[in-house]
This record gives C-alpha cells, sequence and structure tokens, in this order.
C-alpha cells in the first residue's frame, strides 16, 4: 500500500513538473530557518537553470496571512501544509506548495492550479524521512539536478531529521545516496558531539547532549576526562578536534559516555543512550578541512545563523556557490549569532527566569528576538529538568502583536512516543493561536494575553504523558 502511495506522490511530482516547466514568472516563499532557505535555494538554483525569471522571499508562519499571490506560480517550500491557504486557491496564480510539516488538508491531486506535495499523504513521516529540503530536491531531480542533492542532505540535517536515530533514512537516505555516488557527501558514523570540524575536543564535548553530566557546560571536567582516558587535547600546539581522533580514541569516549549517562536517566532510556552518543555525521566533500561549511550541522548553523538575525540573503548566495563576499558576511553573521546567544543564555541563567510546572517550564524570553527563542531554548534545556520540555516565550515582534512560543525537549521523551507538535499545536489552537513541528522541537504563535491559559492548558495536557 504505502509503495502504491509514493508511486501516486511520482505522479504528483511530474505534475509540479510540469507546472514549473510552463511558468515564465514565478515567486517562492520559503521559511526561515536552514531548512527553509535550503529549500528556497535548490529552488531557485532549478529556476535559474530552466532560465525562469523568479523572486524569493524569506517568511515566518505569521507573515502567511498578509501575503498576496500576484505571480504566474506561487511556490511555498517548508511552510503552507500546515497554514490557512483558501484565499490562495481562489487566486489567479497557480500554487505550488512543497512541504513536509503536518497538513491541515486531506489529499489533494491538483486542479492544475493548486497542488499541494506532502509526504504525510503518501506515508512518509516528514519529521524524520525528508525535510523541506528534501522535497524540493525531488522536484529538482525531476529535471535531472542530482547535483543538489547535497543541499537536501543539508536541509535534512538542519531540520534535526537525524536526531531521533542518529542517520538519516526514508527518502533522506535516498537523497544521501544521491550525493555519495557523485562524491558529494561523505557519510560516517562518529560521535554525536557538535563542532566535528572547527571546535577544540574539550569544548565540544562541554556541550554534549541535553541530559545534565558532570562535563556539561564545564570545561575543566571534560579536559579531566579525555586526560584519564589517556586522549591528547593538542596535535603539538594545534588543538585536537573530533575529526582528529582516532578510532580506538573514540571508542573511549563511547564507552565513558555510555557509562556516565547510564547513571543519570531512568532504567528505560538506557537501551536508547547510543543512539544519543553516536551516529552518522555528514561531510561535504567539496568544502574544506576544518570549514564550517566540510560538516553538516556546522554548515546548518552558520544557515541558521543567517536566517535568525535576518540575512537570509547570504545564506542563499552561499549555498547557490558564492565563497568570497558572502562566505565572509556569513562568517560574521555566524560569530555575530553565538556571541547573542552567549548573552541571553546568560542574561536567563542569571537571572533564574527557568519556572517549573509540574509537567513543564518555561522562562520568560521577552526581549531575545523571537528568531533565536528556539535555539535558546534548546541551549538552555541542560540547565533546567531534561525530563520536562522547556518552553521560552517572546513578543512576536516590535510591529506585530502576540506571543512566539517555542519548545525544546530532550530526544529521550521522543523515544517515549510523545510528539510535542502535535501537541503544541491543538494547546495553541484552544487559546486562539496556531502551531506545529516536530516532537522534539516546535512551536506557536499566540494572542498576547493568553499565556497564562497556554501554560495551564498545556501543563493538564501532560498530565500522564511525561
Amino acid at each position: 500500500m504505502v509503495n502504491s502511495k509514493v508511486g501516486i506522490m511520482d505522479q504528483m511530482f511530474s505534475k509540479a513538473h510540469g507546472m514549473v516547466q510552463e511558468a515564465e514568472d514565478v515567486k517562492i516563499y520559503s521559511h526561515i530557518d536552514c531548512d527553509g532557505i535550503s529549500a528556497g535555494a535548490i529552488l531557485s538554483s532549478t529556476l535559474d537553470r530552466l532560465g525562469i525569471n523568479h523572486e524569493i522571499e524569506f517568511i515566518s508562519l505569521d507573515m502567511i496571512e498578509d501575503l498576496k499571490a500576484e505571480n504566474e506560480l506561487t511556490i511555498f517550500s517548508d511552510l503552507g501544509s500546515g497554514q490557512n491557504l483558501d484565499k490562495f486557491s481562489t487566486s489567479l496564480s497557480k500554487i505550488l506548495i512543497l512541504d513536509h510539516h503536518p497538513p491541515l488538508r486531506s489529499l489533494n491531486h491538483g486542479n492544475g492550479r493548486f497542488l499541494e506535495l506532502n509526504p504525510h499523504h503518501y506515508g512518509i513521516d516528514g519529521s524524520y524521512q525528508i525535510s523541506g529540503g528534501g522535497m524540493t530536491y525531488l522536484l529538482a531531480r525531476t529535471f535531472g539536478f542530482y547535483d543538489l542533492s547535497w543541499i537536501g542532505v543539508l536541509s535534512a540535517v538542519g531540520d534535526m531529521q537525524n536526531s531521533l536515530n542518529g542517520k538519516l533514512q526514508g527518502l533522506n537516505h535516498g537523497i544521501l545516496n544521491d550525493g555519495i555516488t557523485r562524491s558529494l557527501v561523505d557519510s560516517v558514523n562518529d560521535l554525536s558531539i557538535y563542532g566535528r570540524q572547527t571546535r577544540p575536543l574539550f569544548v565540544a564535548l562541554s556541550y554534549f547532549g541535553d541530559v545534565n553530566l558532570p562535563i556539561t557546560n564545564n570545561r575543566n571536567e571534560c579536559i579531566l576526562m579525555l586526560n584519564k582516558l589517556d586522549i591528547p587535547t593538542k596535535n603539538g600546539r594545534k588543538q585536537r578536534s573530533l575529526c582528529d581522533l582516532t578510532l580506538e580514541e573514540k571508542r573511549r569516549i563511547f564507552s565513558e559516555l555510555v557509562r556516565m549517562l547510564s547513571r543519570e536517566v531512568p532504567h528505560r532510556y538506557v537501551k536508547h543512550i547510543p543512539k544519543l552518543i553516536s551516529g552518522d555525521a555528514y561531510e561535504f566533500l567539496m568544502e574544506k578541512k576544518y570549514s564550517p561549511l566540510r560538516d553538516a550541522s556546522e554548515f546548518s548553523t552558520a544557515i541558521n545563523a543567517c536566517g535568525r538575525h535576518k540575512n537570509h540573503r547570504v545564506a542563499l548566495e552561499v549555498l547557490k556557490g558564492d565563497r568570497g563576499l558572502a562566505l565572509d558576511d556569513m562568517d560574521s553573521l555566524t560569530r555575530k549569532h553565538r556571541r547573542y546567544l552567549a548573552e541571553k543564555m546568560d542574561w536567563v541563567r542569571e537571572d533564574e527566569r527557568i519556572t517549573q510546572l509540574e509537567n513543564l517550564q518555561y522562562f520568560d524570553g521577552n526581549g531575545i528576538k523571537s528568531e533565536v527563542i528556539g535555539t535558546i531554548a534548546g541551549m538552555i534545556l541542560s540547565y533546567g529538568d531534561w525530563k520536562k520540555p522547556i518552553i521560552g516565550f517572546t513578543d512576536i515582534s516590535s510591529e506585530k502583536s502576540g506571543i512566539k512560543v517555542s519548545l525544546r525537549c530532550s530526544r529521550l521523551l521522543a523515544h517515549d512516543g510523545i510528539h510535542f507538535g502535535n501537541i503544541i499545536r491543538k494547546v495553541a489552537e484552544k487559546v486562539g493561536g496556531s502551531g506545529g513541528g516536530h516532537s522534539v522541537a516546535c512551536g506557536a504563535y499566540i494572542p498576547e494575553d493568553s499565556r497564562g491559559k497556554f501554560l495551564r492548558i498545556f501543563n493538564e495536557t501532560l498530565n500522564g504523558v511525561i
């Protein structure tokens, strides 16, 4: 049954191919995160090669209601399925949606003017089996542009599609194979520690995991652990990174982290620990070693840094091949992003802003940019109670009323079968808002005075779940 549905999806991609090929004037709306920017880059590159005139705009979900479809073809990528687009279905513009989030609408085979392609309609989980960038790559592949597969891999990693089992699966794996076949991407099993190419090993270890350990946020403890394991931190005068370690050294770290985590988590989670510590890492072979673009996780962070600080064009140009001024700008934005995150992390921690409820924890992040509140929530998790989800609140913007809500949780909770993206959508709707996302990372937009009600309903919803 699933195979027959996939066959139908392939037929729908053929229809989408025709819509694009026939268009002379295209407007792309794509999401502001790494997945959305990657999706936009794949579409823009495809249209460039086809010689089709187009514009691209990166938007947050709350902007959709104000949009107008005025071009011959309007494409929504990495968004659209979870939003009300009824007004677009009657517009003069043809509408193509390439999204992977849970859809509001029933299966739409397309009437020639409105076509929605979403993996959930075909029995494919859009949380872990394909990203928004992956969906746009499948369209690009119908034109024979297999060399864009590496961006499909980047988008999946940026969207944390490999977070549950430590590797890309489903349609993502097929996209990865396209990249490997063309010597664009390499997949290696490694420790799941961020900063493989650029961070000193003891620094990278201090940020490991979302379960509090003795080494968490403690570089001295990390150095002591490496000394105990007889793993040098330097090659001569240069600090060693994870990519410099031998297989045997990595095995020693793996065993030590298993031991440490096994002492900290309830017994039912112990079987999942190896998947937290190791997984597949993805390297882009056309990028230099020790470059932040070499490793998919680090590259995705750089793309997100541009998006979070509203410089999507810089990320777009780098993804489309600019390794000159745009790359310099990206490096500058990444450094600015890290400084901003560190400053706001200290602000939340030092003022003890995390409030504990029975089933969740939250902080008032008013003053933190709405584009980065989710990132802050994920980083703060290691300072709170990892057994509960953490929610951050901030104003949407100075121009628009309402509250942005972002939730992050330990991957171990996802192994309990909890999907917070579905939960946050239902709770947000009860207070007059909207939301959605993935099991471990999701968000919502709610009315200005509804925070208390939102927290009460969310906390009650989790009774017996957490």
